[in-house]
């Protein structure tokens, strides 16, 4: 690449589009989606001079071979002083328009910086697929006057039928096509032809929507009748507007107990923001974009996009044109959502910020609440994160002073937080004879529903048994791929890993030991259905998991025949443990809490304790109350004991305590390396390898960080690949990110070419 030029990505200088001209020539500073810390520098052509802007896509030479590839252009800028003679020239502009407004590159850049990759390859992951092949538009012939055209007409008298043309394009606002000149003109192409012909109208091509139907608007949704605050509400709103009013960037942490109406306060404070013409962007968990939680929205503001993950490239297209515009009110989605290209941003919010959902798992692996922090402070604008439950990160920010907690500590209208009642299931004779329903949970459902009121059922494990276990040799039978049980779904008689999609009839005999008649074991939310089926067949009953809700609008159809009562007992996995808002619950059972408490992973008892709260505020919403019974082996546990008294902050001082004393997150920042190949051997010997160099650099920077292992993940072979990490960890990610750039921009690391790696900053989840 000699005869292009490099720069540092993440060095102390400007933008490139915040530096002055130093000379004639003008360069496109550019970024490709490939793990490259530098941004090359392309020669300008003359006829692209004045088109080429920062946020377009170009096409230009790479490597020795000149093949030409797309890369962003995040500046124009001179060349730089250690820039060869003969700079490589742009070949082509893709774009006509920039996808990314200024503060969005920033941001990217910010994001590359924070969770260590490459800036292109951020700006490639924010981009949505449809946006970048222009999905869902295509070329339109239009028409319009030239610019001479009054000169041209000077003393000539137009036949009738050309006059008529003319005459329609005067009018028009707006260029026109064809078909519409003539149709409004009653005349045919001839007249129109001779009129292009002789220069006085000119023709051009633009991408246009074959779809002209405003997916944002919001006209016919039922109007939502006013809500009036309570006198707490109404001082957590009056804060939040305080700071929109002046236009003051702050981050609140509105915990709010389950009920207490924080969306309430959401949408108020979202009116004023578009009172102001401004727009707003809500992240919620993908699991929550119910029908429920849109309806709200829609019944309140005049323009609304919702994207998430069953949109089409091309519906996604529209949105983002239309959000881009300035056109939509209110943006509501998943995590992505936080990129939307809204040019007048006034507030963010993001509901339910506990989820994990937030966090993506794939480069750049950004955590989108960290990724709004940032936004927000670059937009001089607020940041709400609300949550019954709130991540431990976010409760010390707030704790420390550096964000400010805002509470709603009771339910609206005056409602009790509902009882729940901890079942010791270890000598339960439903239990100890297979079933899942033990026999507190039984009365608590016959006399819920006898009563006419509905059941929730909570169980975070799909399928029928998440275990096939041989009695010969004890073992679980496990993926051929990875080290998961198989789990065996009965509806179609497969056995199917839930990591790596693997999917066969279950096997006659142990593949171990070859002994036969293995046991099922353990109990999935078919096998609960089942069992739900049989001992309550007077009443309807419903499943909703990943499996039963894979068609487009199934899961709205469900929730609405549970909303109408045709549904007497709703059971499921984590999509139904929140965001649900329904009067006549009076039962939540929570099958077995313990399912998460076991896992070896840092934060086992914040996410039960977190499920367990969220869960029991499904019930005791209606004038008939509500209660909650929660299974389990291990009912002296903190974790669960906390969550059946709805006392989230005496659990979360216990669990930062313990945390300080581990020196864990969120009073240690971690980067987790990941390595992984398909032979253990080289996979072992080239995380050593990884580790040794981070160490040797650590020790020759006299860096603050530490590193322990390598050591095998606790999933060790996932997909054909084994897998070893490692940890670096210090006070702050400023030494992480020095570190890991010296060992990465310096080390010749000879990694076995089968081997690869990745870096997860702040990971939640150490499988």
């Amino acid at each position: 690449m000699s005869s292009s030029s490099q720069k540092s990505l993440f060095g102390p200088e400007p933008l490139p589009w915040e530096e002055a001209d130093r000379e004639d020539i003008l360069c496109a500073d550019v970024v490709f989606n490939r793990p490259l810390d530098t941004v090359y520098q392309y020669r300008i052509p003359d006829e692209l001079r004045g088109r080429l802007q920062a946020g377009q896509r170009v096409k230009v030479p790479l490597g020795r071979g000149n093949t030409f590839v797309t890369g962003f252009c995040v500046g124009v800028s001179p060349p730089a002083p250690d820039a060869p003679q003969k700079l490589k020239p742009v070949h082509d502009l893709i774009d006509d328009e920039p996808l990314m407004s200024q503060n969005m590159l920033r941001l990217t850049r910010w994001i590359a910086n924070r969770y260590l990759c490459s800036w292109g390859q951020v700006l490639e992951s924010v981009v949505p697929a449809g946006v970048k092949n222009q999905a869902g538009t295509r070329e339109v012939l239009l028409l319009r006057l030239s610019s001479d055209a009054e000169q041209k007409l000077a003393g000539l008298e137009l036949p009738a039928k050309q006059a008529a043309a003319l005459d329609v394009l005067r009018k028009s606002s707006k260029p026109l096509t064809l078909d519409q000149v003539a149709k409004r003109a009653g005349c045919g192409s001839g007249p129109i032809g001779l009129l292009r012909k002789s220069g006085i109208i000119e023709a051009f091509h633009e991408r246009r929507d074959t779809d002209d139907n405003d997916p944002t608007s919001t006209a016919g949704a039922t109007a939502e009748t006013p809500i009036i605050l309570n006198p707490e509400q109404q001082l957590v709103l009056d804060r939040v507007l305080g700071a929109v009013r002046t236009r003051e960037h702050k981050t609140f942490l509105l915990h709010g107990v389950t009920g207490s109406g924080k969306t309430e306060v959401y949408i108020r404070a979202i009116q004023e923001v578009v009172g102001y013409g401004r727009q707003a962007i809500v992240l919620v968990p993908e699991i929550s974009l119910t029908p429920q939680t849109i309806r709200r929205f829609r019944s309140r503001f005049r323009s609304l996009a919702v994207l998430h993950s069953h949109l089409s490239d091309s519906e996604r297209h529209r949105f983002w044109q239309r959000i881009a515009r300035g056109d939509v009110e209110v943006i509501v989605g998943a995590r992505s959502a936080i990129f939307a290209p809204t040019p007048h941003l006034g507030l963010i919010v993001i509901d339910e910020e506990h989820e994990t959902t937030f966090k993506q798992d794939s480069t750049p692996r950004y955590h989108a609440r960290e990724v709004a922090r940032q936004r927000a402070e670059l937009e001089g604008i607020p940041l709400i994160l609300g949550s019954a439950t709130p991540t431990l990160e976010s409760f010390a920010r707030a704790s420390r002073g550096e964000d400010e907690l805002l509470r709603l500590p009771k339910r609206v209208a005056g409602r009790p937080m509902p009882p729940v009642y901890i079942v010791d299931i270890r000598t339960d004779p439903h239990i100890q004879g297979g079933g899942s329903i033990g026999r507190a949970m039984q009365f608590g459902m016959q006399e819920a529903l006898q009563a006419g009121g509905q059941v929730i059922l909570f169980l975070n494990v799909r399928g029928f048994s998440p275990v096939l276990w041989c009695r010969g040799c004890g073992e679980a039978v496990k993926c051929p791929h990875c080290d998961i049980s198989l789990t065996w779904h009965k509806s179609d008689n497969r056995a199917r890993c839930h990591f790596c999609d693997y999917d066969a009839a279950p096997p006659s005999m142990c593949p171990k030991c070859r002994a036969v008649g293995l046991k099922l074991f353990g109990t999935g939310t078919q096998r609960l259905e089942q069992e739900v089926k049989a001992r309550f067949p007077k009443y309807s009953c419903l499943r909703m998991d990943s499996d039963s809700m894979r068609r487009h609008g199934s899961h709205e159809t469900a929730l609405d025949a549970f909303r109408h009562g045709q549904v007497r007992i709703l059971l499921g996995t984590q999509m139904i443990a929140k965001g649900l808002d329904f009067p006549n619950v009076t039962l939540v059972g929570v099958i077995d809490a313990d399912t998460q408490l076991h896992q070896p992973d840092l934060r086992s008892s914040e996410r039960t304790f977190q499920l367990i709260a969220q869960v029991a505020g499904r019930t005791g919403r209606g004038e008939r109350g509500g209660k909650v019974l929660v299974q389990t082996c291990c009912p002296t546990d903190p974790a669960i004991l906390l969550a059946s008294q709805h006392n989230y902050e005496a659990f979360a001082r216990g669990e930062l305590d313990h945390r300080q004393q581990t020196q864990s997150p969120p009073f240690q920042h971690w980067a987790r390396v990941i390595l992984r190949g398909p032979d253990e051997t080289e996979t072992k010997q080239a995380a050593k390898l990884m580790a040794d160099a981070f160490r040797a650099a650590a020790l020759k920077l006299a860096s603050s960080v530490r590193l322990l292992g390598p050591a095998p993940a606790p999933i060790t072979r996932l997909q054909n690949n084994y897998r070893y990490h490692f940890p670096l960890a210090a006070d702050g990610i400023e030494p992480i990110q020095q570190l890991w750039r010296s060992v990465i921009a310096t080390e010749k690391l000879a990694l076995p070419k089968d081997v690869e790696y990745t870096v997860d900053v702040d990971p939640i989840n150490l499988r």
